[in-house]
């Protein structure tokens, strides 16, 4: 069980960065779309895809643009009225990623692209094995993450606005581990700026059944 008040600081931290946030993540990074375009292209066709923890919803319209039938969810009401307001013909809606409003197997493809920064070690288990509950055997999972093993408190952000939220860096091989544990077999993984002060990670999984991938590689080699 997920204590309420982590889910409750989380929700109010971004609702207050919100706008900020969304201005400062607006251009993406180099790797991204070509890590999200071989995401898309895994995706069994025709399947839905859910991007957790969307915020303002850029990644979801990436997505929708490279073919997929993406929708977004996230805890903050702020983003998602952001994600509504600049990308009105995609699907948005406030949850949490902890319980998903999805039936199991539902999805062909799940994306969660930073959004487990503020996960306690403890509760990612739980996550990744509802990110399994609803994935269709094939389904794929990307997974973006700030690569490390440690964890601060951050209490401003986005411009200086006031935040409460801890956050937290992992190990690929460590959350690969944990992924493998809730039923996934890892297919490629990707490191970018390992010397730098955050590297940031991508993990790409798959749920067991049709269509598997046999190997792990190296995302953008």
């Amino acid at each position: 069980m997920t204590d309420p008040s982590l889910l409750q600081d989380i929700r109010t931290s971004y609702d207050t960065v919100a706008a900020s946030y969304a201005e400062l993540v607006r251009g993406g990074d180099a790797w991204e779309l070509p890590v999200l375009g071989i995401f898309a292209n895994l995706v069994p066709p025709g399947a839905r895809v859910l991007d957790v923890g969307c915020g303002p919803g850029r990644v979801t319209a990436i997505l929708r643009s490279l073919g997929l039938d993406a929708s977004g969810v996230d805890l903050s009401p702020g983003m998602i009225e952001i994600a509504r307001r600049d990308h009105p013909h995609v699907p948005f809606e406030v949850g949490t990623m902890t319980a998903l409003d999805c039936p199991d197997g539902d999805l062909g493809g799940l994306v969660a692209w930073w959004s487990i920064v503020h996960l306690p070690r403890e509760v990612l288990p739980q996550v990744l094995a509802e990110f399994h509950r609803v994935l269709a055997p094939g389904g794929r999972l990307l997974i973006g993450f700030h690569v490390g093993d440690t964890q601060r408190h951050k209490d401003s952000g986005y411009g200086g606005h006031a935040m409460s939220v801890d956050v937290y860096r992992w190990l690929p091989d460590r959350l690969t581990a944990l992924a493998t544990a809730a039923g996934f077999t890892v297919e490629a993984q990707l490191v970018t700026d390992p010397a730098g002060e955050v590297p940031g990670g991508r993990l790409l999984f798959h749920k067991s059944g049709g269509g598997d991938g046999t190997t792990c590689a190296t995302l953008g080699a």
